[in-house]
């Protein structure tokens, strides 16, 4: 960002700084200058490194703020006699109204106000003096207003020529795919339903935040004006510009965030600025249209906590003050954890929402020079987070029950996106040339597990028991009714059966997904794995199932489909794979562990093989078990299933064990037979199953 040191002082009170002075500031507040040079007529231009979460120093206003708070001056917000705030109801004018259909996150509010009569030219010599120091061409002084308003306040604003405009009609909406757009650069656009516009009744007249249109630019014949200032989604105006292949200014403030409680302001001072250098006559009132304006951000700051990060003692009034400073509204309050600073951000810091940066304010402001450097690091030793317990732990037992972890990239092709796609769901993909083979995120992980395990065949490593992966990352997709991004972290798994044997695969998967949720949930964690229709479309039919664990929806396991393996070159072995919610999972620990007695007595075990139709699944026998509630039942447990000529065409045989037992004495068989008796009925009547001879 170039800096004028002149225009600065005109922002400052006393207007009395000097260009090392402005520096030794903006150093120590954090924002390094990349040169300073003297320029015509005795000013300084400076060039200050802005990080990107502080959009509101791209502006001389904004950086004057920061000056004044480290030097103890006083700011001159720039003076506006005219009403700046637009009242409870949107306003019309007589020549011109906005309509807005997309008053919300892409554009809070559009703001028009209109002067007729102006006379376009050249701009007095102050006027051109300033954009000149920092490099800016001058234009016209109607447009020169327009740009000195961007560079004094970082709020864009725009220009048009009433006379071009039907009706003084203008409407804020989504372009038309294949819709033509002049930009003032004088290149044609072909613009898509991606794009913001502001149009006419008719056409595009402006690339919103990004560029204005040819056809309605201020010209020398030009006598009355229709002035936009607007507020923009900032991703929405990154991606059209990235798209078009346009940066302006506009553009990089509209990227870094804009608050359409600014606005109003700038809107007023543009209108006030031409009227003063080209004349005309401004019409009363401006027609806008967008929605409530938010509530301001409120963060509570701990005094004891700023010290701590401080590393020395600053009084708690001191550190309002200092927040007062950079127009923050600081107050001092007693809370039961003893003295804190209430803080309510001002509309042009979003990025402040955080205690922590709330205290990095207090440093900056205070002076990042007072913070004592000591010779030895203080630490404090603290045991890890149970976040990163659990997943340490997870990691030893997938590794014990022979599983590499992997640590694979996030990109896969558009290909790869869809077939490990859910429904419902769309890829995000990035316009990079760069990635242009590999442009989407991927949805799932075991795209990438299925990448690893390639790699693994191509380099030989194929162990008779098959190789087993496991990697814990994010995966990423997208709403297709909201467009709302969807970004998870993921356990996903792999397992490959050489001989070709999915049941086999699918067991050991399910035995691994089961091991881990009870490593981090405990022993009586429930994880049940239901049957239903293939998540995705790479999943082979009828391989696939739900992991619910202790009710709740965590993830699917499933055999990889021959088309699936055929895309990576993998043809000769079955593959199972699986994903698990890791927020699902993790959050379980620490494990519940539950401590009782060795059993005093013996056990009474009762096997019963049950023939069943072949859709149903041990999760449905278990749940019949646990439902009837057998008396001194202590539990039940998956022996094995048949299947054969003796049990009919469409038929299994399941074996389950039940095992009772009495903790005060030994149970007699006689005891436990009615309760093995109703079960059987209880199969009967719900599952139409018969006991197996």
């Amino acid at each position: 960002m170039l800096i004028s040191v002149r225009w600065l002082n005109r922002l400052l009170e006393p207007g009395n700084l000097s260009g090392a002075e402005a520096e030794a500031a903006l150093t120590d507040l954090g924002f390094p200058l990349e040169s300073r040079e003297a320029i015509a007529g005795g000013d300084e231009r400076l060039d200050v490194e802005v990080t990107s979460n502080r959009g509101d120093c791209l502006s001389h206003v904004g950086v004057a703020r920061e000056i004044a708070a480290a030097t103890g001056r006083q700011l001159k917000q720039p003076a506006v006699r005219l009403r700046a705030d637009l009242g409870a109801a949107p306003g019309a004018l007589g020549s011109a109204r906005v309509e807005n259909l997309i008053a919300d996150d892409r554009c809070p509010l559009f703001v028009a106000r209109v002067i007729r009569g102006v006379r376009v030219g050249p701009s007095p010599g102050w006027l051109v003096e300033a954009l000149e120091s920092i490099g800016q061409r001058s234009v016209n002084n109607v447009v020169d207003c327009s740009n000195y308003v961007l560079f004094e306040m970082g709020h864009p604003t725009h220009a048009f020529d009433l006379a071009t405009i039907p009706e003084g009609r203008i409407v804020v909406r989504m372009a038309r795919d294949g819709e033509p757009f002049a930009a003032l650069d004088g290149r044609k656009h072909t613009l898509s339903a991606q794009d913001m516009v502001v149009a006419d009744r008719d056409r595009a007249i402006g690339l919103a935040g990004v560029i204005g249109g040819l056809e309605t630019s201020v010209t020398d014949r030009t006598r009355d004006v229709v002035l936009e200032a607007a507020a923009w989604s900032p991703w929405r105006v990154r991606a059209t510009a990235r798209r078009r292949g346009i940066r302006t200014d506009a553009s990089h403030r509209y990227e870094r965030y804009v608050d359409e409680r600014t606005t109003a302001f700038a809107s007023a001072r543009l209108a006030e600025m031409i009227v003063e250098v080209a004349g005309g006559t401004l019409e009363d009132g401006a027609a806008w249209s967008g929605r409530a304006a938010p509530p301001p951000t409120v963060v509570t700051m701990r005094a004891a906590r700023c010290r701590a990060i401080l590393g020395y003692d600053l009084p708690t009034a001191e550190m309002a003050r200092l927040l007062r400073a950079i127009e923050v509204d600081a107050r001092v309050e007693h809370t039961a954890g003893g003295e804190a600073v209430r803080c309510e951000a001002p509309p042009f810091r979003p990025d402040l929402t955080r205690e922590i940066d709330l205290i990095e304010e207090v440093a900056r402001t205070a002076g990042l020079g007072k913070a004592p450097v000591r010779e030895r690091i203080e630490i404090e030793a603290r045991p890890p987070q149970n976040i990163e317990r659990a997943g340490r732990e997870v990691a030893s037992v997938l590794a014990g029950l022979g599983f590499f972890e992997t640590v694979t990239f996030g990109f896969v092709s558009r290909d790869e996106a869809s077939a490990w796609m859910p429904a419902g769901l769309s890829a995000l993909a990035v316009d990079e040339s760069r990635r242009a083979g590999e442009p989407a995120l991927r949805p799932s992980l075991a795209p990438s597990l299925l990448r690893c395990l390639r790699a693994n065949h191509h380099a030989g490593v194929r162990p008779a028991t098959g190789v087993r992966l496991f990697e814990t990352a994010a995966v990423f997709a997208e709403r297709l009714a909201t467009r709302e991004t969807i970004e998870s972290r993921n356990l996903g798994l792999l397992v490959e059966s050489p001989e070709g044997d999915g049941q086999r695969a699918l067991r050991e998967l399910r035995g691994a997904v089961e091991a881990a949720v009870r490593t981090a949930g405990g022993s009586r964690a429930r994880v049940l794995v239901a049957p239903v229709e293939r998540v995705m479309p790479a999943l082979a039919e009828g391989s696939c199932g739900e992991v619910s664990v202790d009710g709740a929806a965590a993830g699917y396991i499933g055999l990889v489909g021959g088309a699936a393996l055929r895309a990576v070159g993998i043809e000769e072995s079955a593959v199972a794979v699986g994903e698990v919610k890791a927020s699902v999972v993790l959050a379980m620990f620490p494990p519940a562990a539950t401590i009782e007695a060795l059993p005093a007595f013996p056990a009474i075990e009762r096997d019963l093989s049950l023939v069943v139709d072949e859709p149903t699944a041990w999760a449905v026998i278990e749940a019949v078990v646990r439902e009837a509630a057998p008396d001194r039942l202590d539990g039940v447990e998956f022996v094995g299933v048949y299947r054969g000529k003796q049990v009919g065409a469409g038929k299994k045989s399941v074996t389950l064990r039940l095992r009772f037992r009495d903790p005060a004495r030994t149970l007699r068989h006689d005891e436990v037979d009615p309760q093995v008796a109703a079960l059987v009925s209880a199969f009967e009547s719900r599952l139409g199953a018969a006991l197996r001879k």
